[in-house]
């Protein structure tokens, strides 16, 4: 018998109110594609995990450091998030994650400037930098098409 599929998701994708404003970013298509393949969901949140009420101060990354809009240095739960969000990947044995782009935690290419003003990088955020080092494949909600193609090898295994 084949294994099933296991993929890591952000919470936020899948609908829940984990983002920092108290609301989500689901993302139906998502949804759609990974019912399709019929996939093992684990569902994180790296900056819940790290202890970051909800809603939060929006934080971005300066400096390799992580600063909430308000100044507050909070690097420290955003690398306990991120360690307790690659302890569940190995547990489960994930075949891949799909993180939210742009987040501080989970930015897969993209993440905001540190200077909260709407500026994008090409970088990735705190939690994906860990997941990557440990050759853990990444994806965002932006790249259904590669995704898709990826489960497509998968399923053939």
């Amino acid at each position: 018998m084949k294994k099933k599929i296991k993929v890591l998701i952000s919470a936020c994708l899948l609908g829940d109110n984990v983002k920092y404003s108290g609301g989500n970013n689901f993302t139906p298509e998502l949804v759609t594609l990974l019912e399709k393949y019929n996939v093992d969901i684990i569902k994180v949140c790296p900056e819940c995990f790290g202890g970051l009420p909800i809603p939060r101060v929006p934080s971005e990354i300066r400096e390799n450091k992580v600063f909430s809009k308000d100044n507050r240095d909070v690097t420290k739960e955003f690398l306990i998030g991120a360690e307790k969000t690659l302890k569940i990947a190995k547990e489960n044995q994930i075949d891949f994650a799909i993180l939210k782009e742009r987040s501080p935690s989970c930015g897969s290419t993209y993440i905001y400037d540190g200077t909260f003003s709407e500026n994008i990088i090409t970088e990735q955020g705190i939690t994906t930098k860990r997941l990557t080092e440990e050759n853990i494949k990444i994806f965002s909600e932006e790249n259904l098409e590669e995704i898709e193609k990826y489960l497509v090898e998968l399923a053939k295994n």
